[in-house]
């Protein structure tokens, strides 16, 4: 992967936690300020800045004094509301220095869940970036439990590439970048220095979370690689403390581990069903509707639907499995799940009888289908 330096580039940056607090000992503002000096001069280039910032609950921990990151999501949702003020407080003082306008965005997966905040949140970003203003986006844990317990802002970071249709998302960690092994337990690690996005073995390489401040490790930047890869985004993870890091890769440099997007990107909308991290509902299909979904490009008919999951209306992206419970594919469904429920497994010419009316002959069609395996 070459980066041009005389092409503007679209890039999100995100930043983990234990950079952000310095290892959990605060905001590191000296850090932040060495970023936004960057972020500052690669704007000036005509580059086009996201930055994702982690920091929030490991801010509010430092201030409130807690040592342990603490099980309680209540209270986790304190720390990050307490957080939020200081982190978003630092950025603005370092950017501002630099002559630089920030704005602050807090998302949740339901933001992008949901189609119409989803179109929402790129027009905001959109007309940001066209302000030369840089957004500096965080999740909103101070309200969605779910973003707490399962959230990461690697996959975060993944999700704005998408969104905004990045050429680059850089993951900036306490690593030099992805190894072989863990090279803190095998001395005969390898640093990866360029791979493809979605290589099953990139998965085994990658280990468990960091550290107790971050709920991401090295296994999330892989798989935030491989989503962002989608829309046709390279990934960079590189360590943030390497001088002058964002310049550096922006000018062509080879830093870290290079994760190449080799497939073709989908449409914006495929990409929006591919991003859901969490849906509401599942099918079942059996081994004929996944061969003519996958290898055909077929609609979902409910003949090829053996069990329906979850509760969900109709319009609400669903995720198709296999009888194995790999996943296929996600699509938006044309019948809540109650009524999906009654048409499983009967022929499309059934549904009228069945239900009284027919809204589809498909449960899913495959325009607004994405296939996943």
């Amino acid at each position: 992967m070459q980066m041009n330096p005389d092409n503007r580039q679209r890039v999100v940056v995100k930043v983990g936690s234990a950079l952000v607090t310095n290892d959990g000992r605060g905001l590191d503002h000296a850090a932040l300020a060495n970023w936004s000096r960057q972020i500052a001069m690669l704007a000036q280039q005509d580059h086009e800045i996201v930055l994702v910032s982690s920091g929030a609950i490991a801010e509010g921990m430092q201030r409130l004094g807690w040592l342990k990151r603490p099980a309680s999501i209540h209270e986790l949702q304190a720390a990050a509301a307490v957080g939020q003020m200081g982190l978003i407080q630092a950025y603005e003082t370092s950017f501002r220095h630099h002559g630089v306008h920030t704005a602050q965005l807090l998302l949740t997966h339901d933001d992008l869940r949901n189609r119409t905040r989803y179109l929402n949140a790129l027009s905001t970003l959109r007309a940001l970036l066209a302000l030369h203003v840089v957004p500096i986006i965080n999740e909103n844990d101070t309200v969605v439990t779910d973003e707490i317990r399962f959230g990461d802002n690697d996959t975060l970071g993944a999700l704005v590439a998408n969104l905004i249709e990045a050429d680059t998302l850089i993951i900036l960690t306490d690593q030099a970048g992805l190894y072989t092994a863990d090279p803190r337990q095998d001395s005969n690690a390898q640093l990866v220095q360029e791979a493809r996005a979605g290589d099953p073995t990139l998965e085994t390489m990658a280990g468990g979370a960091a550290s107790e401040l971050s709920r991401g490790g090295m296994l999330t930047k892989v798989l935030a690689a491989k989503r962002a890869a989608r829309s046709g985004a390279h990934t960079i993870i590189a360590s943030g403390r390497e001088p002058d890091v964002l310049l550096r890769l922006l000018a062509g440099e080879r830093i870290g581990t290079r994760l190449i997007a080799s497939i073709t990107p989908l449409s914006a909308r495929k990409t929006w069903l591919a991003d859901h991290v969490q849906v509401p509902g599942h099918f079942i299909i059996d081994q004929g509707a996944e061969h003519a979904l996958v290898h055909e490009g077929k609609s979902l008919l409910p003949v090829g639907v053996k069990a329906v999951s979850g509760e969900f209306f109709r319009g609400e992206v669903v995720a198709c499995l296999n009888e194995t419970g790999k996943l296929i594919a996600r699509g938006l469904s044309n019948y809540s799940a109650q009524d999906a429920r009654k048409i499983a497994g009967h022929a499309s010419h059934d549904i009228a009888t069945i239900l009284g009316y027919i809204n589809e002959m498909e449960l899913i069609h495959r325009d607004h289908l994405v296939i996943l395996s």
